[in-house]
């Protein structure tokens, strides 16, 4: 897990797996105890969370576009796939290669 660290591509593939597991999370626990049993708080405490990851979801896309020096349709499809339900774990057998 260090030496991912240390490379722009391996940061990238940590923030994308745990954004993609809030994502996830939301999605799937929070949204359903907010909208079926009325029990919002975990919604607000995940969806600050996944905010922040997101953020630094781009951050790292931008990062790993400028230092691996991406084409326009990889920086594209990597900020779309994050949008897309299991699209970071896609992105990362796929497009985020060394």
């Amino acid at each position: 897990m260090v030496q991912l660290l240390k490379s722009s591509i391996g940061r990238l593939r940590i923030i994308a797996f745990v954004e993609g597991i809030s994502f996830l999370i939301i999605l799937f626990i929070t949204m359903p105890l907010k909208y079926f049993f009325s029990i919002g708080q975990p919604n607000k405490v995940v969806g600050m969370l996944h905010g922040v990851l997101f953020l630094l979801y781009i951050y790292a896309v931008m990062q790993a576009t400028f230092d691996l020096k991406w084409k326009k349709q990889k920086w594209f499809l990597a900020l779309v796939v994050s949008v897309i339900p299991f699209g970071n774990f896609w992105a990362d057998k796929k497009l985020f290669i060394e």
